[in-house]
């Protein structure tokens, strides 16, 4: 699919012009944090006040993207809030617990729960076989209630379903997640990887707050559904907020891939086609040109103009930015606070169509259906 589409106008992305401040460390706690300038900017969802860059903890799990310490996998998440990142989001498969669990340790080190808005998912199991999607109610009661327990407190802000299964009936899924809302252990109810169609069904019988895709400058499969539809311009209309992973496509984006790069057996990019000849050589091309042109007409890092891309796309809430180490955040501060206009989006889109001219998605990492 050729990169296309526009750029969200001034007046769409109003709604986003208020700001959260970094967060303080706990009053007298002997773990002192440095503070960083970051006027991060906010948005809302369900009414909740976030940081519109939100931390993504797939990798601190520690199981696809190589190993991370403890320490430094904590160090990682506390210093996503003294950035003024109040948004984590995280998932029980990642590490398969371990991420969840090192939240819950950031929660209790930093000592106010209410600083954090914490995002995670369910309906996913994992065995020697695999991966797969899960969401029958028996999964998703369990799934809860080790959520809760790993990370430490006794609600969760955003629950999102991570795939659907196509085995259980989208709007029964929604009705028992809305029970979990009405008990008051989770607050607000998203989905991930759904499209407009499945995001319809929800709907009908649960109020959706989110839907968390996979997008970014490489992978744009969302702006034109297997039906022709925008799933950004049905989430701006229905006003349900996009929370996008792979912000950086895999740390393709991250401005550290070069053409001697090589990724261990486990780590999930190994797997990638686009780190994978003939493909790779396209997108390092591509790189070379998004890099130079951030350089050189805004002064930017190739990662800030990429956040800044998905940023200022009509209908995104929230990008993701993954991190393993609290260094790897240090680039949020020259992403936030200005804007891409409509002749640079044209621009970008042309690097990214001459470069790429087969472009692939990050289908590989759907999880297989399990045997009803």
């Amino acid at each position: 699919m050729q990169a296309g589409g526009i750029g969200a106008s001034a007046a769409s992305r109003s709604r986003f012009r208020s700001f959260l401040k970094p967060l303080s460390s706990k009053k007298g706690s002997k773990d002192k944090k440095t503070l960083y300038d970051v006027r991060m900017e906010a948005t809302t969802i369900a009414g909740m006040k976030v940081s519109r860059i939100g931390l993504g903890t797939w990798a601190i799990g520690g199981l696809d993207w190589g190993a991370v310490p403890d320490d430094v996998a904590l160090s990682t998440c506390l210093g996503a809030l003294a950035r003024g990142i109040n948004l984590i989001d995280t998932a029980p498969i990642y590490g398969h617990g371990r991420a969840e669990e090192i939240v819950g340790r950031a929660i209790r080190a930093h000592g106010r729960r209410e600083d954090f808005f914490i995002a995670t998912k369910t309906g996913l199991e994992w065995n020697e076989r695999g991966v797969f999607s899960n969401s029958t109610a028996a999964r998703l009661r369990q799934e809860l209630e080790d959520s809760l327990r790993r990370l430490g407190t006794d609600f969760i802000d955003l629950y999102q379903v991570h795939w659907p299964d196509p085995l259980v009936p989208i709007n029964e899924t929604a009705a028992l997640l809305d029970g979990f809302r009405r008990e008051g252990k989770v607050r607000a109810l998203g989905v991930s990887n759904f499209s407009v169609a499945q995001m319809e069904e929800f709907s009908a019988a649960a109020p959706l707050a989110s839907n968390q895709p996979p997008y970014n400058l490489f992978e744009r499969q969302i702006e034109c559904g297997a039906c022709g539809e925008n799933l950004l311009f049905w989430c701006a209309a229905h006003e349900v907020a996009v929370l996008t992973w792979s912000t950086l496509c895999r740390s393709l984006l991250g401005g550290r891939v070069t053409r001697e790069t090589k990724f261990d057996a486990g780590d999930i990019r190994s797997a990638d086609p686009k780190f994978q000849p003939p493909r790779f050589s396209q997108y390092l091309a591509a790189l070379e040109r998004l890099t130079a042109f951030a350089r050189e007409r805004y002064g930017k890092t190739l990662p800030q103009l990429a956040v800044r891309w998905v940023l200022d796309r009509i209908g995104v809430s929230v990008a993701l930015w993954g991190a393993r180490r609290p260094d790897q955040l240090d680039a949020v501060a020259g992403a936030v606070g200005w804007e891409l206009d409509t002749a640079a989006m044209a621009e970008i889109n042309r690097i990214v169509n001459e470069a790429i001219p087969d472009p692939i998605g990050p289908e590989y990492l759907a999880p297989k259906v399990r045997e009803g």
